[in-house]
């Protein structure tokens, strides 16, 4: 990262700039990731009183008790925050990229992807279990075992690989469903690595699934930041913080679930990683809820024509996988 002097004074913009993030602790945390990265490029904008954070309640994060297909569907984790761009109640919108619609309202831009964190998934067991071999990663787990998950992803291709599993759902942040499994009422969850790593927790009992086992949500693990489109003076300073593997693996993915177009009720991941000789590689992946289909494909191609090889992938698993899967 170079070191820029953004055109972001005073008689332009008032200060502090609102960055706007909902409120759990792994937000907070990707939130102060955000803000070092702007004050290592930027020293001129290290003062606190350069920022100010703004915490906003979703309808994903106030209602705990329902499956996310039943309250709205995509976009529960943003639209609040949107409306705040939107209106000018904010200036920056932090968001787990994973979480972000791929088609934002109008005058919002997705201008900025921050280094991806370990995109892999972690089945979380209660304290003492045994972890399995790591090539059977669900071998801890009894026949019949009750997982906590509010993931059609997950539950897929956990019940694809396992049909002798059953499902509850458990929603809420990192350390509600840690805490459930602590105290042993579930036989196991899943979490991603990447906040678990953000957090700083790494619970004893637990197997890391490589994305060949449990392919990853689209953009799992990376950061988004979103702005008004019109605010040109802040894009120069969000450029300079940008990752560029990070953002040819997210535009790879995202294009994928773009033009797979599934609900909220369609188990979907998606999953792209560079070479060493610098090409992209993207795996997909559609299923059916319980687990009775699954169809996981690979393409690679040049990292310059991510978008193309997400829309060709997405087609591809589309054409092959029955039709009802994609209903809403």
């Amino acid at each position: 990262m170079k070191t820029v002097t953004p055109n972001v004074k005073p008689h332009r913009r008032n200060l502090p700039l609102k960055v706007g993030t909902r409120g759990s602790p792994l937000a907070r945390q990707q939130t102060e990731t955000f803000l070092g990265l702007i004050r290592a490029v930027c020293p001129a904008m290290g003062r606190t009183e350069m920022f100010e954070e703004h915490i906003i309640t979703t309808t994903g994060d106030a209602v705990q008790n329902r499956p996310l297909a039943e309250i709205g569907g995509k976009g529960l984790f943003a639209k609040e925050i949107h409306d705040s761009l939107a209106a000018g109640r904010i200036d920056f919108a932090v968001h787990s990229l994973k979480d972000l619609e791929t088609t934002l309202p109008e005058g919002i831009a997705l201008a900025c992807t921050l280094k991806r964190e370990d995109a892999r998934d972690v089945l979380i067991l209660p304290p003492g279990r045994t972890p399995a071999d790591p090539a059977d990663p669900y071998g801890a787990l009894p026949h019949g075992a009750t997982v906590g998950s509010a993931s059609v992803r997950r539950q897929a291709q956990m019940k694809y690989a396992r049909p002798d599993l059953n499902f509850t759902l458990l929603r809420g942040n990192v350390g509600t469903r840690l805490a459930r499994i602590e105290a042993a009422e579930l036989d196991g969850t899943l979490l991603a690595q990447a906040g678990l790593k953000r957090l700083g927790l790494v619970p004893q009992s637990s197997v890391v699934l490589s994305p060949e086992q449990m392919v990853p949500a689209a953009c799992q693990g990376i950061v988004g930041i979103t702005v008004r489109t019109a605010d040109e003076d802040l894009w120069e300073l969000l450029a300079a913080i940008e990752d560029q593997e990070a953002k040819a693996v997210s535009r790879a993915e995202r294009a994928l679930l773009a033009t797979l177009d599934g609900s909220c009720r369609t188990p979907i991941g998606g999953y792209a990683r560079l070479l060493e000789n610098g090409a992209l590689h993207l795996t997909g992946l559609v299923a059916r809820a319980d687990g009775s289909f699954l169809l996981k494909r690979s393409l690679t191609g040049a990292a310059d024509d991510a978008e193309r090889l997400g829309r060709e992938l997405g087609e591809s698993l589309k054409a092959d996988s029955p039709p009802d899967i994609f209903l809403p």
